[in-house]
């Protein structure tokens, strides 16, 4: 099984991913590692760290001579901001110094602080805020780029853009290749939003703006979509093996998304049956079964249908506001303005970079499930035999 993790704090050394299960025989270019590490510190509204921090991967493990070796690849992404932070966080037994330890014990609303604090017993939130910052995500980043390259070797391609940002909303679908297009486009000085339609992203800047300017966050919704998937990914049988269930855990699990929905979901839970099936064709010149629409997001049946996988995020305004919330003291229990430290008005652009690495995986943890394989040359055989029984079918 394709699995991973990540180790680190925000302001540690550095971030860890551990990814296993890869075949032999993926190549691998840190160079696109690295460019998918810049995207997601990327975005029109990021704060300070993001210029302080230049993302690079230093693949430690696992691949060799530009492949991977069939061994747990193994990527260190150092902090920058470490520097400032070794004698607040020491990893040897010894006091703390530095502006009173930074102590956090001013817990912020909508944040692990609090939360964290009760279940770890600790009323310093500082260790509870390390790992739970989404500065984790750029491990998941790099983990995802494996994935990515991997899914590529198959024809399998992961895109995001931005639907929403605050109450601004595109209404409109978008062809794949659009999706593509704004996902990969150069970033423009002070940034981008990376939706589609120029008109509703300058609509977008105006809400990030707004935000700004009065001290707040602005939330939105990213989109996650995957072209080129086969059909037969994930399965009914079990429920915890559904892939509309491994992707709504994998985008769940991003710090400040709080709803996951699948194709139209939320729009066919208030239409009737007939207006929200996916009309079933048959493409003889192709030898395929077609759908005319896509409201299913190309999952039926916790299964991978053969039509654009397309999953949303819904991201909530992130909880370190410039004008801080009411909160109680951990140590005191008196009524306090909860903590600020530095941070974003708007990360949804960088949500769906994260959105993208979350679903190659999941795609490619299910592709390797279903075609095994100890190497990349056994695995894509093995493809192009099912290909070929979908043909025939």
């Amino acid at each position: 099984m394709l699995r991973f993790t990540t180790a680190g704090e925000s302001h540690g050394q550095g971030l860890v991913a551990l990814v296993q299960g890869l075949p032999a025989g993926v190549p691998v270019a840190v160079e696109f590692i690295d460019d998918e590490l810049r995207r997601r510190q990327q975005g029109y509204g990021r704060g300070g760290r993001m210029r302080m921090e230049r993302d690079g991967v230093e693949i430690l493990a696992g691949v060799r001579r530009g492949e991977t070796t069939g061994a747990p690849v193994a990527m260190l992404i150092r902090n920058r901001d470490w520097e400032n932070w070794k004698d607040v966080l020491p990893v040897e037994a010894r006091p703390a110094a530095g502006e009173a330890a930074r102590a956090l014990t001013r817990p912020r609303p909508g944040h692990a602080d609090l939360a964290g604090g009760l279940k770890y017993n600790l009323h310093d939130a500082r260790y509870i805020v390390e790992r739970a910052s989404a500065r984790e995500t750029a491990a998941r980043v790099a983990a995802g780029a494996l994935a990515k390259l991997l899914l590529r070797a198959f024809q399998i391609e992961v895109c995001s853009h931005v639907i929403g940002v605050g109450s601004v909303v595109l209404r409109r679908p978008v062809a794949f290749d659009q999706v593509r297009e704004t996902a990969m486009r150069p970033e423009p000085d002070g940034g981008s939003l990376r939706c589609a339609d120029a008109e509703t992203e300058a609509a977008m800047r105006a809400e990030v703006d707004k935000a700004l300017g009065t001290g707040d966050t602005v939330g939105g919704i990213f989109e996650v979509v995957a072209h080129g998937v086969p059909p037969g990914l994930g399965t009914h049988a079990n429920w915890d093996e559904r892939l509309d269930g491994l992707l709504a855990q994998a985008l769940m699990s991003i710090q400040a998304v709080k709803a996951v929905e699948i194709g139209a979901g939320v729009e066919n839970a208030v239409s009737c049956g007939s207006a929200v099936q996916d009309v079933i064709g048959y493409d003889a010149g192709q030898a395929r079964f077609t759908r005319a629409s896509n409201r299913a997001g190309g999952v039926e049946g916790g299964i991978s249908n053969g039509e654009d996988i397309v999953v949303r995020g819904y991201l909530k305004p992130i909880s370190t506001l410039r004008r801080p919330l009411a909160s109680a003291d951990l140590v005191t229990k008196e009524a306090v303005e909860a903590a600020y430290e530095r941070s974003d008005v708007c990360v949804v652009p960088a949500g769906g970079v994260v959105g993208e690495a979350m679903v190659a995986l999941v795609l490619a943890r299910c592709l390797l499930e279903k075609f095994g394989g100890d190497s990349l040359g056994e695995t894509q055989r093995n493809y192009r035999g099912y290909l070929e029984q979908l043909r025939s079918f």
